[in-house]
């Protein structure tokens, strides 16, 4: 009989050591998972805005050095004393949004919160430390924070046995990574939280890899029209592609887009989706849908403590509003049918895809979603 312990690993990972600079790849501890834990090995990672905003300097919350990072997948590496559920070289994806099964927002079908997460001023704040208050990265002797319990921009992380899945052994780790948060987030604002219909109409603000997920989503609720809107017109035929029957650049337009939208879609959309986190498209959102019945669900997330300057008459007039944490998805229960689903080609991820690059090119990467480009 052999007793295996698991040792400090040594990789790369991507540092940001504070707000505003560029990631530095630096060569990291990773240290053996404790009690219900799990050492990962990433193989892949996507990128998203609430990486960026964690580095931002406007955001005033995060904590350095960190490594970010939460749209991941890998392999089991090993697992600590008390997990039952995962073994070496199981397939799986980091979730940043929890589910113990066992708290009362578990237990409740109205919401895909956990009580891990629940008090939390934003998601994208917390879960810097493991359960039990202490990091496994370090770096240079420093103590590295983790981010949003997953940190996937390091060749091997750690995370809680709540915020890990395993996954269909056939999937490709490329593809299925984005099910970690940007296509979840957005299919699911489509399906879960605006609740599309089948014949209805819909306007979806932002086309980034959320946005076109929404578009996704849209279309397979059955909606019947579905506006896709942004600035940035190379992306209009992916968006095509993908289901939207109208695309809208604003710059076109001599008059807000709220009003264009409300005028070609006699009298307002059904549903309407915003992708991008800017508080004035959040507000043209909700004055695009129609009065009575219209609702708008809010994905993106606003920095700085802005708000959305809502009119109450609009919400006396019928008019709703919502929004929507990784698509309304109960994590633990709903990635593994959705990578299901990517296998069965009910949807694609391909396309959400447009570039690959080595870990060590991360600093570019972020460059080509600043500039539109993914």
């Amino acid at each position: 009989m052999y007793l295996l312990l698991s040792k400090v690993i040594k990789c790369k990972a991507a540092i940001a050591w504070e707000a505003g600079n560029p990631f530095s790849i630096e060569e990291v501890e990773v240290a053996p998972p404790k009690e219900h834990e799990i050492r990962v090995k990433i193989v892949a990672t996507g990128v998203c805005r609430s990486d960026a905003h964690a580095v931002s300097p406007s955001f005033k919350e995060g904590l350095f050095p960190v490594i970010l990072g939460h749209e991941g997948a890998g392999i089991v590496e090993s697992t600590g004393p008390g997990v039952t559920e995962f073994k070496p070289g199981d397939k799986v994806i980091p979730l940043y949004v929890p589910q113990c099964g066992q708290c009362k927002f578990c237990l409740s079908p109205k919401t895909n919160l956990c009580e891990k997460i629940s008090k939390i001023k934003t998601p994208i704040s917390d879960q810097d430390l493991m359960p039990d208050g202490t990091s496994r990265f370090t770096c240079k002797g420093k103590q590295i924070y983790h981010f949003m319990g997953t940190s996937t921009f390091s060749e091997y992380t750690v995370v809680a046995e709540t915020s890990l899945v395993k996954i269909d052994a056939a999937a490709p780790l490329d593809k299925v990574c984005l099910i970690g948060c940007g296509f979840s987030t957005g299919y699911g604002a489509s399906l879960n939280t605006a609740k599309v219909e089948p014949g209805s109409t819909c306007a979806v603000f932002g086309l980034g890899g959320v946005g076109l997920s929404a578009v996704m989503g849209c279309k397979a609720a059955g909606a019947s029209r579905i506006l896709a809107i942004d600035i940035n017109k190379d992306k209009f035929s992916l968006a095509k592609e993908l289901g939207a029957t109208d695309c809208l650049n604003p710059q076109d337009f001599k008059k807000p887009i709220q009003e264009v939208i409300t005028e070609i879609s006699n009298g307002g959309v059904d549903f309407a989706i915003e992708c991008i986190g800017n508080v004035a498209v959040m507000k043209a959102a909700l004055e695009c849908t129609t009065v009575g019945w219209g609702t708008c669900t809010i994905v993106g997330v606003a920095l700085g403590g802005q708000s959305i300057p809502v009119s109450p008459m609009e919400l006396i007039m019928g008019k709703k509003i919502n929004a929507t944490f990784f698509g309304g998805w109960k994590s633990v229960d709903s990635i593994p049918k959705l990578v299901s689903d990517y296998m069965a080609k009910k949807f694609s991820l391909d396309a959400l895809v447009t570039y690959t690059l080595p870990f060590d090119k991360i600093n570019d990467a972020f460059e080509l979603m600043y500039e539109g480009k993914r």
